[in-house]
């Protein structure tokens, strides 16, 4: 049987364009990935991610399904869960 630990995800290391690497909690890359939600046309966004009703839902849906969300050409925006402590 797996550990539970192995699928908490606490904290995430984002890398975004032209940005250092930074560290985020679930709460703060929730608003992030909003913000960078509004700023994306829904046309735009995966189909995936246009079933749903609020920016909440598809940054939330983000998180538990995916590790990068295509921002525009030649950038990027990704996130991958990382344990800070043993």
């Amino acid at each position: 049987m797996p550990n539970p630990l192995m699928y908490q995800q606490d904290h995430f290391v984002v890398l975004e364009t032209n940005q250092p690497e930074q560290f985020f909690t679930v709460a703060e890359l929730l608003t992030k990935l909003e913000k960078t939600l509004l700023a994306i046309p829904n046309e735009d966004l995966p189909p995936d991610l246009q079933k749903f009703s609020s920016v909440t839902e598809q940054a939330q849906y983000l998180i538990d399904t995916s590790c990068s969300l295509d921002i525009g050409p030649g950038e990027y925006l990704q996130w991958y869960a990382v344990r800070l402590e043993k």
